[in-house]
């Protein structure tokens, strides 16, 4: 039996895994608020003392970057080490993926169905792909196309300074700067950075607050409060907010695929998307992709889908476990031989 998790700043999604890594079958799933725990050991033990089942392996895809097994977990205040975690739960192997290279995994499982698609293009089958996906914060990675199929590799891009193209963002810019000193991209795609663009444009003086909306954002989740009422048009300085967030999100995703020149495609996943799916679907998004100068034809050839199906990651993670599963079978079997 498989345990696979996808750990995220906001939610922690668990899972068994049966199957082979070609047709990954996820049981029993079960969602833990991630902030509600002063770990992942306490949520996995509680998961599975619930389901009494012996687990022989786990893959965990982590908000954070991965270095000798060892994760500073990104937006939450936990420390994820896989020898103390198999040690602590009496699981033999424990792997661990950042999240984004989780959800690159995931993408291969993944049915047209579970896709929207924001530009056709003309797919190069063993082109490169990229991933770029808000939520709690961003992340960024990558598939390099080899003879194997696609490779997925981490990346910490989101972290990387954030670039403004006009002279609303570059005052949006100083705004941030102002407040954190470095402004990575994080700042401004994700849950945070929309609420972060939401003030900048209260504070500049750019939109009224009703009194209603100021208590509502202060009692609930910022970023969904904002969505929603841009979506619903009941609040211009929402729709001005979500306008920036998207075009920004567009640009972004166009650096990403020219830095990997993914001819291969374009995934854009993540906690957001599927929630603002309809603002996406408008020019704003595939505009701001396009608008690279000299390069516009050659990103106009990339096809670019939002992922809707919010257990990519999860996916990644059983399809990775199974796969160090099948290899440890084969090498057994060789050993044998």
């Amino acid at each position: 039996m498989i345990l696979a998790g996808d750990i995220g700043g906001t939610n922690t999604r668990l899972a068994f895994f049966e199957g082979d890594s070609a047709h990954v079958e996820p049981r029993f799933i079960e969602i833990f608020p991630s902030h509600g725990h002063s770990g992942l050991g306490p949520i996995v033990r509680e998961y599975l003392d619930h389901h009494n089942l012996q687990v022989e392996s786990a893959c965990f895809g982590v908000a954070g970057p991965v270095r000798d097994e060892r994760v500073q977990v990104s937006n939450l205040p936990w420390t994820v080490d896989a020898r103390q975690l198999a040690g602590e739960l009496d699981i033999r192997t424990v792997r661990l993926l950042n999240d984004l290279e989780a959800n690159a995994y995931g993408i291969a499982l993944l049915k047209a169905a579970d896709l929207v698609v924001l530009n056709t293009g003309d797919r190069v089958p063993d082109g490169n792909q990229a991933l770029i996906a808000a939520g709690t914060g961003l992340g960024e990675g990558g598939l390099f196309a080899d003879v194997s199929g696609h490779q997925p590799f981490p990346s910490e891009g989101g972290h990387s300074d954030f670039a403004p193209r006009t002279e609303l963002e570059i005052e949006l810019l100083r705004y941030l700067i102002a407040r954190y000193g470095h402004v990575s991209y994080e700042r401004v795609l994700s849950g945070p950075g929309l609420h972060n663009i939401y003030d900048f444009l209260r504070d500049s003086g750019r939109g009224k607050e009703p009194q209603s909306l100021a208590d509502e954002i202060a009692q609930g989740d910022p970023a969904a409060i904002i969505s929603k009422h841009a979506l619903e048009q009941t609040s211009e300085l929402c729709l001005q907010a979500l306008a920036i967030f998207v075009a920004v999100y567009g640009a972004e995703a166009g650096n990403l695929a020219l830095k990997v020149m993914a001819a291969g495609g374009v995934y854009v996943g993540g906690g957001i998307a599927p929630h603002i799916i309809g603002k996406l679907r408008q020019p704003e998004f595939m505009e701001a992709f396009l608008a690279k100068g000299r390069l516009r034809a050659v990103l106009g050839r990339f096809p670019v889908a939002v992922i809707m199906n919010d257990k990519t990651a999860l996916l990644g993670t059983g399809r990775v476990a199974l796969m160090g599963m099948q290899q440890g079978v084969r090498h057994a079997q060789g050993r044998a031989s």
